[in-house]
């Protein structure tokens, strides 16, 4: 039988710590578990959030002392009869990876993003190959730079994972959770502080000193199935992609979760998504923000016919006039490829208005777009890009 719903994946078993308990015990139940996420439930054992185990390490919270409450999230709930592409786009929007699944006013269980890919790859779309869905051109780092080079980099571009090379050719993986789990944790001993509060002499450790390896890879023309049948049996969330021996992708877990999102949505359309933590808007926010997206989705609807925008926002480090600063990613998949921007700074609109601006001129800029090269050469012109990019 072929997933298709809910009630075909979830579980009935979790973990669950009580929202009155210190976040040591999250801590204690997350080494047992695969999914780094647990429900929290109140006195009574009713539902009343999750919480994740990065959200743990990157506070400054005593875990002896802070109750989980604190730092619990409220997320989305599904039902045992909604689609996986409809988990999927909740996941993506809300960017917690288990949902709770209510049967009426009841928990069931819960759903994970393992288990929604699992489902999805036993059918059709399990034939898709790997070139298909991963992330083309991915960043990469040399061995000799620096953990504050790749934090810097993770954090510009909103990603977790970066393929470590020398000479060009691949070597390691680094991720967010090798420096947390390898680096600051070791260091914290019994508070947890975030990466921002490390001294600089742990920020010039190498990348060599902390990728893993050997990294597990596979093939442009690997089949889906078989590239998460390889993922479940190494327990890894990513995979290089290599062809003619050097890095030509990375498929993440988010690379498969957003084509699954995309499957319910109209056809031949350019739709958008959001993922917002930390950053509030107003309604006349969000009106000045879809007129941008409007304009943006009317100017491609005819060359691109299809594709979806997933915007992420979230607010991070200093205060300026009682504004935090913001940053904003854009990835912007189409049938031609995916196309990636970001931006930081501290208004809501002109942050999103200058990412997607750097994703049209990537856009314009691309051979994929190339038979409308005087629209793009009048528009380049028009935002004063260097002629010598024309």
């Amino acid at each position: 039988m072929v997933p298709n719903i809910v009630e075909d994946i979830f579980s009935t078993s979790f973990k669950s710590v009580n929202q009155d308990s210190p976040l040591s015990a999250c801590l204690s139940l997350l080494k047992e578990e695969a999914t780094p996420v647990l429900v929290v439930v109140n006195s009574k054992g009713k539902y009343v959030g999750v919480i994740a185990h990065r959200w743990i390490v990157r506070s400054r919270s005593d875990p002896a002392t802070t109750k989980v409450e604190t730092l619990m999230r409220s997320a989305p709930t599904v039902s045992l009869q909604d689609s996986l592409s409809k988990v999927a786009r909740l996941m993506i929007t809300s960017g917690i990876s288990l949902l709770p699944v209510f049967k009426g006013d009841k928990m069931a269980g819960i759903v994970t993003d393992d288990a929604v890919i699992k489902g999805a790859v036993v059918g059709k779309w399990g034939n898709t190959k790997v070139e298909d869905v991963m992330t083309k051109k991915p960043f990469l780092v040399e061995e000799t730079e620096s953990v504050g080079a790749v934090l810097s980099l993770f954090r510009e571009h909103g990603i977790s994972h970066l393929p470590v090379v020398k000479d060009g050719s691949l070597v390691g993986i680094v991720s967010i959770k090798d420096i947390i789990t390898g680096i600051f944790q070791p260091r914290q001993r019994q508070t947890v502080g975030d990466i921002a509060g490390e001294k600089s002499p742990v920020l010039s450790i190498s990348a060599k000193g902390i990728m893993t390896k050997p990294v597990i890879t596979v093939l442009p023309e690997t089949t889906l199935k078989d590239a998460v049948a390889k993922m479940q049996k190494f327990d890894i969330t990513s995979l290089i992609v290599i062809s003619k021996g050097r890095p030509a992708g990375i498929l993440t877990r988010r690379d498969l979760l957003e084509p699954l999102a995309e499957m319910e949505l109209p056809k031949q359309r350019i739709t958008v998504q959001f993922s917002v933590k930390g950053v509030k808007m107003d309604d006349f926010q969000r009106g000045i923000i879809m007129e941008d997206f409007e304009s943006f989705a009317q100017k491609y609807q005819k060359t691109l016919e299809a594709g979806t925008l997933f915007v992420y926002m979230k607010t991070h480090g200093t205060n300026y006039k009682g504004q935090r600063l913001i940053h904003c990613r854009l990835q912007f998949r189409t049938r031609r490829g995916s196309f990636f921007s970001s931006s930081e700074g501290y208004g809501v609109e002109a942050t999103f208005h200058t990412a997607l601006g750097r994703l049209e001129r990537q856009l314009l800029r691309s051979q994929e777009l190339a038979h409308e090269p005087e629209y793009a050469k009048k528009y380049l012109r028009r935002i004063d890009f260097p002629s010598t990019e024309l």
